[in-house]
């Protein structure tokens, strides 16, 4: 079966307002939820945004992620159905 970008949702999307790094929760057609840590977001000169690759995580990546990841957790937790 090929991918379908209708079914691929964002669930809810957390963004790091100085380094643009996305963190989202994504779920593709019934699947499970699952997190996903990029792509970042950064803005042109020309004002749009562009978003490109998250590659690797800076000392403030990783204190905004640290930040965060509770309210992450929480939110994956409401959505995961228990097995």
């Amino acid at each position: 079966m090929a991918f379908d970008a209708e079914k691929d949702k964002v669930l809810k999307e957390w963004r790091s307002k100085d380094t643009g790094l996305v963190v989202s929760i994504n779920q593709y057609a019934n699947g499970e939820p699952k997190v996903q840590i990029g792509p970042r977001v950064v803005l042109k000169k020309d004002g749009k945004e562009s978003r490109r690759r998250a590659g690797r995580m800076t000392m403030e990546d990783l204190v905004w992620f640290y930040d965060v990841i509770d309210e992450i957790k929480e939110e994956l937790s409401d959505l995961v159905k228990p097995e």
